[in-house]
């Protein structure tokens, strides 16, 4: 019997998605490509996980998977590459969109044309991760961290994400505005935000249900 590619593990409110092909340095296969499609959608429709942390490899489309995130956390001795013009290839797995996003649009050229690799320092450097850690302190940062994000309304953080990602779709101010005003009008109809403003007059920490 064949070795599940994807596993999944739970902690409270963060769903954690490994990638388990370590014979082949969690390359990318059919079955683990669309296994990660699979753990994300399942993610996605479970309204008990508010947070996805993933783990591994970042090469290739490993660092397209990493890049399609929305933040993202490095020990020191990570090391990020392209590596496409070094087997021939050409980028995929939205690098094409998430590397000039995040670094600009020659700096991003010159990462993946001249083969580059990123240390942790570097990548932070180039504004490819947010954080860079000890190596012996990533693993309880990364859960502290996502253990933070948990203790806000999952309702506000799906709504910020929406907005942001949307900004990135438009040029029209106007259209923007009116799309952060329809959000900030179903967030405060939330339980969640109910529950924000008497934790605020109680002056005690908010309790989030999600709802």
């Amino acid at each position: 019997m064949s070795e599940v590619v994807v596993k999944t593990e739970n902690a409270g409110h963060v769903r954690t998605i490994v990638l388990n092909r370590p014979e082949k340095k969690n390359a990318l296969s059919n079955e683990l490509a669309w296994g990660v499609v699979e753990a994300i959608d399942a993610a996605a429709k479970d309204d008990d996980v508010w947070v996805v942390g993933v783990n591994g490899v970042a090469v290739g489309a490993g660092l397209g998977l990493a890049m399609a995130t929305d933040v993202r956390i490095a020990a020191k001795s990570a090391r990020l590459m392209a590596g496409y013009t070094r087997i021939g290839g050409s980028p995929d797995a939205g690098l094409t969109i998430t590397l000039p996003q995040a670094m600009g649009y020659e700096r991003a050229m010159r990462f993946m044309m001249e083969n580059r690799t990123a240390n942790g320092e570097a990548a932070k450097a180039l504004g490819m991760v947010g954080e860079v850690v000890d190596d012996d302190a990533f693993a309880d940062r990364l859960a502290a961290y996502c253990q933070e994000l948990c203790a806000w309304s999952p309702i506000t953080l799906r709504l910020l994400k929406r907005g942001m990602v949307k900004s990135l779709e438009t040029s029209d101010l106007e259209q923007q505005l009116r799309y952060e005003l329809s959000n900030i009008r179903i967030a405060f109809q939330s339980e969640d935000a109910k529950e924000a403003r008497q934790a605020f007059f109680e002056k005690r920490k908010p309790v989030f249900s999600g709802r």
